[in-house]
């Protein structure tokens, strides 16, 4: 059996194997192919591959070769795959139905790992948590280097400077620990989520939970938004907006599987936000929760920042 490793794209630091896990496959008699700097801005250059034992190739030979091709975000089309192949990624199908019926007509075999359930048997293969849990923690650091202020309070001879004031929207595994770094900033930490049951693990990080009523039932969503009436969504809007207007760093996490993300930020909140303010759009690659959000882009809008 061959596996063969796809640099991805510019925008991309990511890798879909590492060198440690590449060792594991080739003691076990498994050989590996990696595109040229494939792993570069993960840290991983190509002589960490080889000493790992993997081979280094062009991309068009590991193609034809590879009888397994991993990847994060789905291949280019301008490359040609056999129909014979499997690949295995994130690659959001859901969102991307189009390029999945163009696969299915080529006769590819595709595991997205994104669409396996939220599982106790699956939980080793549980990407979503994992990569959730780290866009909640660079969301806030991200954030923080673009605040022109302070998230701590810091009370010096000249006077005091308050801390930093965080709104969350959502409290799945990315909201969560985007609450935790946010709170060990030292940041007033302000949390709306759909799902009540969530209240207790918001207020046990040290966040106020600002609650809606009348919401659809989420518990069983796997830590995704579900839709909500028309009635909520207007009692939703008008507390956003209250505490938006107050907010230095607005963090939004909310997605609903096979659809576009929800604006949960509208023109007219935007335009209330203070001058400086800074929006970071974790549901961006969905269609984002603002109606600025540009994947992969900053945008800046009557002076608040839109990453």
């Amino acid at each position: 059996m061959i596996v063969g490793i796809l640099r991805e794209p510019s925008f991309e630091t990511r890798v879909s194997l590492l060198p440690e896990a590449v060792a594991q496959l080739t003691k076990k008699g498994i050989s590996v192919l990696v595109e040229s700097d494939a792993g570069t801005k993960a840290s991983a250059s190509d002589a960490d591959y080889e000493k790992a034992g993997a081979k280094i190739s062009s991309v068009q030979d590991l193609i034809n070769a590879a009888d397994i091709i991993l990847s994060i975000h789905q291949p280019d089309t301008k490359f040609q795959i056999p129909n014979s192949k499997i690949l295995i990624g994130v690659y959001q199908p859901l969102y991307n139905q189009q390029a999945m019926q163009q696969s299915a007509e080529k006769g590819l075999t595709i595991f997205s790992l994104d669409m396996l359930p939220r599982t106790t048997r699956a939980q080793s293969m549980d990407v979503l948590s994992s990569q959730a849990n780290i866009a909640g923690y660079k969301a806030v650091l991200t954030g923080a280097n673009i605040y022109p202020r302070y998230f701590p309070m810091f009370m010096t001879a000249a006077g005091t400077i308050a801390p930093a004031k965080v709104l969350i929207l959502g409290a799945g595994v990315a909201g969560l620990q985007a609450i935790a770094t946010a709170r060990r900033l030292g940041a007033v930490v302000e949390v709306f989520d759909t799902r009540p049951a969530v209240k207790e693990e918001v207020m046990s990080l040290g966040a106020k939970f600002v609650e809606v009523e009348g919401a659809a039932d989420a518990s069983k969503a796997g830590g995704y938004a579900v839709e909500q009436t028309e009635e909520y969504k207007q009692k939703q809007q008008q507390l956003i907006a209250q505490s938006i207007a107050k907010a230095d760093i607005v963090i939004t996490t909310a997605q609903i599987p096979g659809k576009k993300a929800p604006i949960l930020i509208t023109e007219e909140m935007m335009n209330a936000m203070r001058n400086g303010s800074v929006v970071i759009d974790i549901a961006a690659a969905s269609g984002g929760n603002t109606p600025f959000t540009k994947n992969n882009e900053t945008i800046v809008h009557n002076g608040v920042t839109i990453v």
